[in-house]
């Protein structure tokens, strides 16, 4: 990734009564515009042919970076909304939280022919990118990897799914309990 999208990663991430706050990056379309190109670029040559995002942050990084590599994006809904059409579904295993998502993924987005890569805001457990994952591989996808900002998953799950980042966790300012 590049180091311009690291240090705008870096300088405004921040602190919020204990939860991390990557919200300020959307607020500045030059610093999201590199953010975007920087989840992008270790993919650009990969094949990539659809990019999906869980909602919510992954809807919005993920649409910017389909942009970003000229092909589509590909919604996974959390939950009951309405999303139309034949779906495949998974319960995520437990994520930080020890909560279990249902993940839905329209049928149709995803062919044989498609090369997939995930995006999202952070990763940690890989609950949902390995639900996701599957769900790509049911529709006869292929699994590019996954792109995030900030990477917080263990070694081994990292390399499983092919997680690259902007920043790891351990890279960001310790929380000082006051923000």
């Amino acid at each position: 990734m590049t180091s311009q999208a690291r240090a705008v990663t870096l300088e405004r991430f921040r602190w919020i009564g204990g939860h991390a706050d990557v919200w300020p990056i959307f607020r500045d379309p030059e610093a999201l515009a590199v953010v975007v190109r920087g989840l992008a670029g270790p993919f650009r040559d990969d094949g990539v042919t659809a990019v999906c995002g869980v909602e919510s942050r992954g809807f919005l990084l993920g649409a910017a970076v389909a942009v970003e590599l000229g092909v589509g994006f590909v919604a996974v809904r959390k939950g009951e909304g309405i999303f139309p059409g034949d779906k495949v579904t998974r319960r995520s295993d437990p994520d930080y939280r020890g909560t279990r998502q249902e993940l839905r993924l329209q049928r149709a987005a995803v062919g044989p022919e498609d090369r997939v890569l995930l995006v999202d805001d952070w990763i940690e457990t890989g609950s949902q990118a390995s639900a996701v994952r599957s769900m790509v591989e049911e529709c006869g996808g292929q699994w590019a990897g996954c792109s995030v900002v900030v990477d917080q998953a263990d070694p081994a799950r990292r390399a499983d799914l092919g997680v690259r980042s902007i920043v790891t966790a351990a890279e960001l300012p310790a929380w000082k309990g006051t923000s």
